[in-house]
This record gives C-alpha cells, structure tokens and sequence, in this order.
C-alpha cells in the first residue's frame, strides 16, 4: 500500500474505540463523549458526532439565578450546550490540547475559558476575580468544579503543573494560568518593572500569587479574553 494512499490516509485517522469509558481522547486535541445521558459542554465545541443526540443552549435560569448574575458579571463569554442522548459526541476548541480529569471528591478550579466538558453529576460554581476587576478586560474568572465525574480541561500546547509547596509561593501570568488545586486562593498584585521590561499595557504586570499547598496548572502561551466592551 502506497506511504500516500486514500486507504492508508484512513487507516491512520480512523476513529477507534478505546474502552477508556465516558471520555476518551480520540486525539491530543479531539475529545470523544461516548454518551447515554447528558453531558454539559462549551458552546460552539461540536466537531461530530453519530446517534441520537439533541443540543440545547443552556437556559437562562438551567442553573439558578445566582449563577446566571454571577455568569452575567463575569463578562464570561463561553456559555454551555447539553448534549442529550446516545452515541458518540466529538468535542474540539480551537486546536487545544484536551486533558481528561477524573475527579473522586476532589476540587479544582479551572479558568472559564479552558472548560471543555463535564459530566452531569459535577457540582460547579462560578467564582468571580473581584480583586483584579478593572486590572484587565476579560476572563476574569473560573469555575470551581467538585464532587465525583469527569472534567476535560483544555490548555495550548502541553500544559505545566507547578508544586506550591508552605514558604514557596508560585506568580503565573494571568493569561497563561489554566487551573489551580481547590484548596488555593490566589492573591493579585502587579509589578511595575516588569511592565516596564517587556514594553507592554498589562500584561506580565498584573500576577497571580499561589499560597500555601497543592498545585497550578499553566500553559506556554498567553491567552488574551476580550469583553464586549473590547470588540
């Protein structure tokens, strides 16, 4: 069989079954939902999918009016679709890099804008980045997911995990932060020379400080969030 051929082409790109369960990372960058249920996922993030398989926006109210202001005050910019039915539903953002996470009573917070996917019995809520409102123009906020289920969080490129370890805290630019162990609360401040250094309006001044014990999950790339107020 020709190195170019049409059937060796397919042959390497075929989609296969893993038995890895509800999630499956088909590839690096395509997620595979393999669904009898529901599951919530970000809007727009349908590649394909086969079965019997109906979307819909998520309600004004789906999930209590505190989380609807709260959402509406984030400027939060990524709503959510639920994926109703059977078969198998393929979700993608952008090219980005898909990490499952299988939570077991575990918390992680994870930046809004990096949420692909979650199953239904994950119990999120929306925290907002009050302290550092004003300090930049979007993606000022997270989702703090916890319970029992599957998450999949996306990141450019390969993502880095730091250790924040008592007595050696962590700074990560804003931008390149994708999420953080549940236990941190992260703290802002801006640094003047550095904003000085690299000639920029707000972009490695402003930092996210990690206190304390567990972990922060960035990526080599910085992700700019645009409000409306920005387009």
């Amino acid at each position: 069989m020709s190195k170019y051929s049409i059937e060796e082409f397919v042959r390497n790109t075929v989609q296969e079954d893993k038995g890895e369960g509800f999630f499956e990372q088909e590839t690096p960058r395509i997620l595979e939902v393999n669904l009898d249920g529901s599951v919530w996922a970000k809007m727009g993030s349908m590649v394909t999918y086969h079965g019997q398989i109906k979307f819909e926006r998520e309600g004004i109210l789906e999930h209590g009016i505190g989380k609807m202001f709260k959402k509406a005050l984030s400027g939060e910019g990524a709503s959510l679709m639920k994926a109703n039915g059977s078969g198998k539903l393929y979700l993608a953002d952008q090219g980005k890099k898909i990490t499952i996470l299988h939570l077991n009573g575990d918390s992680i917070f994870v930046n809004g804008n990096d949420l692909l996917a979650f199953e239904p019995s994950i119990d999120w809520d929306i925290k907002l980045m009050r302290r550092i409102t004003g300090m930049m123009s979007g993606g000022l906020f997270n989702v703090h997911c916890q319970g029992t289920g599957m998450i999949a969080i996306t990141s450019h490129y390969d993502p880095l995990t730091i250790e924040v370890k008592p007595g050696r805290p962590v700074l990560t630019d804003p931008n390149a932060t994708v999420a953080w162990s549940g236990g941190l609360s992260p703290d802002f401040q801006t640094d003047v020379s550095l904003k000085t250094f690299f000639g920029r309006g707000s972009g490695e001044s402003i930092q996210m400080r990690f206190e304390g014990s567990g972990f922060v999950v960035v990526q080599p790339y910085e992700e700019v969030y645009w409000s409306s107020d920005n387009k």
